[in-house]
């Protein structure tokens, strides 16, 4: 017998986790519709956006995605201690960059004085927000209900878009977390929608190697499909690797970034040739193919965050100066 999500997901034992949510009957909502021809590739897009913005708002780390034609995967490590580090207000200023709230939340955010009654159920309110900003299915929620609405909004039509709720499983080891990451990232090389890890797009391995999140479009995009209210916060990058093991509290993956590229690269390569899509044989090493030393890359690899903070802060001078 099936048992409920919350009792099948224990951050006490992992925080990693699996997640495929699939297009109904498998078809190809996000790509291109073999018996019209049309093509629903821009959806991509869209996923990959709400994915990454979604990521800055809950206390969810994205470690690696793809986004396929009739599904995308996610790995994730849930966070939940994020939240104990906001305030109040910061919470109400992350849940209404999604939903407005009800009126009393919407007086209090205004300014407006209220009576003691109302200041404990305000205080109740934030209360929830707090854990459901910690909550995978809130997460998923956000994700695939916005999707679904726009989709059919452009069809002009009504109905399931996702085939079911999302499967989850969790990641209990650093060897199957890797393992995943390294599936995920190689999920359109398989499907032959790209011959390498790098020319995959909407994929977390491409944007590792060369960052391309537009963070205002993806604010406009969002806001014109009225499933944003505002962004008031930074983009939160894709949860970084660390080199080595130390005496502290580590919030990273226990990996050599470098390392997982030249994994990835060699899995890809020891597919079995008669399967539908692998890196062929004739390709250079990743490194080389992307025109770097080792040196080169480290330097790329150690100011990847730094890359999103100057993204953001680009965002937000242009937001002052149309002001």
């Amino acid at each position: 017998m099936p048992r409920p999500r919350e009792q099948q997901i224990s951050i006490a034992d992992t925080p990693y986790y699996h997640i495929v949510s699939r297009c109904v009957r498998r078809t190809f909502l996000c790509g291109i519709d073999h018996q019209t021809g049309q093509s629903y590739e821009h959806r991509r897009q869209w996923i990959e956006q709400r994915i990454r913005l979604l990521s800055s708002i809950f206390t969810i780390d994205l470690c690696a995605y793809a986004v396929m034609s009739n599904h995308y995967h996610l790995v994730v490590k849930l966070c939940p201690g994020q939240a104990d580090d906001w305030s109040d207000d910061e919470i109400l200023e992350r849940w209404t960059t999604l939903f407005k709230g009800p009126p009393l939340v919407q007086r209090y955010r205004s300014g407006e004085d209220l009576h003691e009654a109302e200041r404990r159920f305000v205080k109740r309110i934030i209360g929830v927000y707090r854990q459901r900003l910690t909550d995978l299915s809130w997460f998923m929620k956000c994700l695939n209900e916005s999707i679904a609405r726009e989709a059919n909004r452009e069809d002009e039509c009504t109905g399931h878009f996702w085939e079911s709720r999302f499967k989850s499983q969790a990641l209990l080891s650093e060897q199957s977390l890797i393992s995943c990451m390294a599936y995920v990232d190689l999920n359109p090389v398989r499907a032959a929608m790209a011959e390498t890890p790098e020319t995959s797009d909407h994929t977390s391995i491409q944007e590792r190697i060369a960052p391309r999140f537009n963070l205002s479009e993806a604010i406009q995009s969002q806001s014109e499909q009225l499933f944003l209210k505002q962004f008031p916060l930074p983009l939160k990058p894709l949860l970084d690797f660390e080199e080595a093991v130390r005496n502290e509290p580590q919030r990273g993956i226990l990996f050599s970034l470098n390392d997982y590229l030249e994994l990835v690269d060699y899995t890809g390569r020891i597919i079995n040739p008669s399967k539908r899509g692998h890196i062929p044989e004739h390709q250079p090493p990743i490194l080389k193919r992307l025109g770097l030393s080792n040196e080169e890359w480290l330097v790329e690899a150690t100011e990847f965050e730094d890359r999103y903070h100057d993204n953001r802060r680009a965002y937000l001078d242009r937001r002052r100066s149309a002001a």
